[in-house]
């Protein structure tokens, strides 16, 4: 019997998938573009809205003769048995495979934006969490355990991470973003990439662009962000992540820009990602994303009108479910509405990622090897690291923390004794498991009150609630003041409850008015400060909030961003001194609840000035964190300067600058080292400072270590007034801080030559490399 070339492994992708295209039919190929959800709800009650209203009917026998594109998470629909759930989705491919002319399975995707969302699987901290570790070979550890994990139970492409930079911290979706930074994001966001894909699975970059820019921080509302934005904060992290880490998907964004929606925008599919980016591989769309295009954006007024918009922006896969490129694009390629080379395009790039998954050989098995254990003693110990790297000291005048060991502790507050304070709304927990009341969380989650008691054993610790996350009632406060009135110290545990679409105070669709504590929360720490006994101050959280309020008044400040389900023990860790806090932060923390949106990344007139009675100078700055120990940077040095000015580099040169870090404490402890630019003078306004280099140092009591920046003059770049990429002559700062407003030194240096302009092949990075010290 002879083999068809597109099962020949010896032939080259192209050939092979050419070869196969040749032999489907219209129907055939159309079914490699759609996803099918096995088990979503069509009754109203799925998880976000709209779900029943783009939920297809089909009969599922008839349906895969055709072949199919996509299985949407088997996993992370309802709670299924790891290994159980394998053995079905081995079950399902095969007969998927078998009821088509060509034997090729789905491409199963899942979501894993802090873990893979599946019953019993690690609950890792959330991507914002990861920004405060600064410690992206950490990250990138992670999501190869997370790929791992994946692939273990046949699933073959996981949707994360999001590479949305913050920019107005009452977006409900802060705590999937990796903070207000596009260096930053690039730089954790590619370390994650990276670590997926090296397990096999297909790591993809979301939300393809602009989708937290929405108006009024709103969930889905349009994005009025200006070209120069677009360019210099939105894209950057796609870009990096494409070239460093290798994604080999896309996802469209809901939102619109300046009227046109991303999942219709052929400038930003095509023209930017594949003609510029040189991008090869897949673009699928967000869920819905494509019917909302009639439903919503109603730049379409039919399935098939979504389709052919859909197609011809460059969207090649419809998830999760059949809707537009089903019978609907059918019917509109045979009536002559939509070109067929539409169609086989996106099939031609569906069934090239199939080939080199393996799906299209003849010995493709789908059966797992092994036992399966998805939340394994690794893993945990991993999140365990991940979570003491995140934790943020913002604040510690006295030197209260670490607490003493056997002293009388009050706890109090609402996300102390709640194991589900600690997750976001992407864990398994708070994303499916309110549908399923009756089902066990399948995970140990320590709370921060059991882990405080086990961490200080000696400690006489008492407990009240107070509160509620969100609901207005104060009954609490008298026991909770109380007990804290008894103790030597107040740790007031408060925060967020990770939801969706209102359902939570954080999470999709939980944007906020204003940056205040969720409910009483507030109410209750004034109680409690008032009592005079000192308090501690601990938030389990998905964004920053306001703590001007309180600023002077509390004997220290902890920040977690949902550290996940070992950040019982780690929040608990740094107030016992077990665990020296080393977390920066990703997002700056506002002094007033109002003034929104702000973050860092301002021009001079984005600053506090004498033309706004509004002083948005955050409370604790971007890239902001304390430690139980002590470091001097000492002996900076930079390249050759001119003499009595500046040092001159050309257009296209690099600079180094080096600073000796060490650690003078007792403790073992890591400081993170921060390279920002101040660009003084440009054809544009620039941003006062931007980060463009970190490095982490991790040091032992009396230990030093030499880190240094190679500055290239493309890390200066920008969009022009004519929208080009450039590097202009003149004068620049480089500025090595410990955070954005705490510069230790800094070196100038003048460029010189003429506006130079960037290609795809700019440099992103900055190169950093570290010597230990004697």
């Amino acid at each position: 019997m002879t083999t068809a070339p597109w099962r020949d492994r010896a032939l080259s992708a192209d050939d092979r998938v050419d070869d196969l295209l040749s032999r489907m039919t219209l129907e055939e190929k159309t079914a490699q573009l759609y996803g099918v959800w096995v088990g979503a709800s069509t009754d109203g009650h799925g998880v976000a809205p709209h779900q029943h209203d783009m939920t297809a009917d089909y009969e599922w026998d008839e349906l895969i003769t055709r072949g199919l594109g996509q299985l949407t998470r088997p996993f992370g629909t309802a709670p299924v048995d790891p290994t159980l759930g394998a053995q079905a989705l081995a079950r399902a491919q095969r007969r998927i495979a078998g009821a088509g002319r060509f034997g090729i399975p789905a491409l199963a995707h899942e979501e894993c934006l802090a873990g893979f969302t599946a019953w019993r699987a690690t609950a890792y901290p959330v991507p914002l969490a990861w920004g405060a570790t600064f410690h992206p070979e950490l990250v990138e550890e992670m999501a190869a355990r997370i790929g791992h994990d994946l692939a273990s139970v046949g699933v073959h492409q996981g949707l994360a991470p999001v590479l949305d930079v913050v920019r107005d911290a009452r977006w409900g979706r802060v705590e999937e973003t990796i903070g207000e930074d596009p260096y930053l994001v690039g730089t954790i966001g590619s370390a994650y990439v990276r670590g997926l894909e090296s397990a096999g699975i297909i790591a993809t970059l979301k939300h393809f662009a602009g989708y937290a820019s929405s108006a009024g921080a709103r969930n889905l509302a349009p994005v009025r962000a200006g070209v120069r934005e677009f360019a210099d904060v939105t894209l950057p992290p796609f870009e990096m992540a494409l070239r460093e880490g290798g994604a080999r998907s896309v996802m469209a964004a809901y939102n619109e820009t300046d009227g046109v929606p991303a999942s219709a925008d052929a400038h930003l599919l095509t023209q930017l990602l594949r003609e510029e980016w040189e991008f090869t591989g897949t673009v699928v769309s967000d869920y819905f994303g494509i019917g909302f295009l009639e439903s919503l954006h109603r730049v379409a007024g039919t399935p098939a009108e979504a389709a052919q918009v859909a197609l011809a922006a460059g969207i090649d896969v419809e998830l999760p479910s059949i809707r537009s490129y089903g019978d609907a694009l059918v019917a509109a390629v045979r009536a002559g509405d939509v070109p067929e080379s539409l169609v086989d395009r996106a099939a031609r790039r569906v069934l090239t990622q199939k080939c080199g998954l393996g799906l299209l050989d003849e010995d493709w098995r789908p059966e797992p090897d092994g036992p399966i254990d998805l939340d394994s003693a690794g893993n945990r110990a991993l999140a365990r690291r991940l979570a003491e790297e995140s934790v943020v000291l913002l604040d510690n005048p006295d030197g209260l923390l670490p607490l003493a060991p056997d002293t009388r502790i009050a706890v109090v507050g609402p996300r102390a004794a709640d194991a589900l304070a600690m997750l976001g709304c992407y864990s398994f927990p708070s994303h499916v498991l309110p549908s399923h009341p009756e089902t066990p969380v399948g995970l140990d989650i320590p709370t921060l009150l059991d882990s405080l008691r086990a961490e200080l054993p000696d400690a006489k610790v008492t407990f009240a609630e107070g509160c509620d996350t969100s609901e207005p009632d104060t009954g609490g406060f008298e026991e909770a003041v109380a007990r804290a009135a008894e103790a030597d110290v107040c740790v007031a545990v408060l925060g967020d409850r990770a939801g969706l679409f209102g359902r939570g105070t954080s999470g999709e669709g939980c944007d906020v008015a204003e940056l205040q504590l969720p409910g009483v929360q507030a109410e209750l720490l004034d109680a409690l400060v008032s009592t005079g006994v000192p308090v501690v101050l601990v938030l389990l959280t998905g964004r920053p909030y306001a703590l001007g309020r309180w600023h002077g008044r509390l004997a220290s400040v902890v920040q977690a961003f949902f550290p996940g389900e070992e950040g019982g023990p780690a929040v608990a860790g740094v107030l016992s001194g077990r665990v020296t806090p080393s977390g920066r932060l990703p997002v700056s923390v506002p002094r007033e609840r109002g003034g929104q949106p702000w973050t860092y990344l301002q021009p001079p007139l984005g600053l506090a000035g004498g033309v706004s009675s509004l002083d948005p100078t955050p409370l604790y700055p971007f890239g902001h964190g304390l430690s139980y120990t002590s470091f001097v940077w000492e002996d900076f040095t930079e390249g050759a300067s001119a003499e009595g000015g500046p040092a001159e580099i050309g257009t296209d040169g690099s600079y180094e600058v080096s600073v000796t870090v060490r650690n003078t404490g007792a403790r073992a402890g890591a400081e993170v080292v921060q390279l920002y630019l101040h660009d003084p003078v440009a054809s544009v306004t620039r941003p006062d400072v931007r980060l463009i280099g970190y490095e982490r140092l991790e040091l032992a009591p009396g230990a030093a270590s030499r880190v240094t920046f190679r500055f290239h003059a493309d890390l200066s770049a920008f969009t022009d007034r004519s929208g080009r990429r450039v590097v202009e002559p003149g004068g620049l700062e480089l500025r090595l801080g410990a955070s954005s407003a705490d510069v230790r030194h800094a070196a100038r240096v003048r460029l010189v030559g003429g506006t130079r302009e960037l290609g795809v092949d700019r440099r992103m990075r900055c190169e950093t490399s570290t010597d230990p010290v004697g």
